[in-house]
């Protein structure tokens, strides 16, 4: 049986977190920094990666972070991810570069507990197929005046959970997808680890 450890934390207000990655991890590597100080509450358990050979799991390692790498199967057809999130005692996920779907029972598992990023201004360039640079091309071939990032709940759709969080940028005639990535990672390093910390702050409540 699974069990989701989420207590009353009105009054210790301590929470785990798990981050799911799938590439290089600068999200990841941005999040823990944050969350590595004094007085913080919340601490990263475990990093999840769905690629043995992503650039995440030397960074988590670095910051002696536990990694648990899986495949689609494990994901999909198993419960041993679930397991893996009960062992470490998680009462939150987010996912930071993290391109799979996320099957209904771990949403179940943990409802309204599951952020993600995008690098858009949803409900533009949103749903499957579309992150990375994906998305920055689409916005720079339709000649957009704006992009940006947005931070929303996961639920059993390609990004269509309540939003958290957005924040813009402009795209100027010059951007090429690699400047607007450029300018979408910076918005990305300045907002997500402070967006994480008021949404558990508002679960703690």
């Amino acid at each position: 049986m699974i069990i989701l450890f989420i207590s009353s934390l009105k009054t210790t207000f301590m929470f785990t977190l798990a981050l799911f990655a799938s590439g290089a991890g600068t999200n990841v590597e941005n999040i823990i920094n944050y969350f590595n100080r004094p007085a913080k509450n919340i601490t990263i358990g475990t990093v999840f990666v769905n690629n043995s050979h992503a650039g995440v799991i030397e960074r988590a390692q670095r910051a002696n972070i536990p990694v648990h790498i899986f495949n689609r199967n494990d994901f999909y057809h198993t419960d041993s991810v679930l397991k893996e999130l009960q062992e470490c005692r998680i009462n939150a996920i987010v996912l930071a570069g993290f391109l799979w779907l996320v099957p209904e029972k771990l949403i179940q598992l943990f409802p309204q507990r599951i952020l993600n990023i995008h690098p858009a201004l949803l409900p533009a360039y949103g749903g499957e197929g579309m992150y990375g640079m994906r998305v920055h091309r689409a916005v720079i071939a339709n000649r957009e005046q704006k992009s940006g990032i947005t931070i929303h709940e996961v639920n059993s759709e390609y990004d269509s959970g309540k939003i958290i969080f957005q924040a813009a940028c402009d795209v100027t005639p010059t951007d090429t997808p690699d400047t607007l990535a450029t300018k979408i990672h910076q918005l990305e390093r300045q907002h997500f680890p402070r967006v994480i910390e008021e949404w558990i702050t508002t679960l703690a409540d």
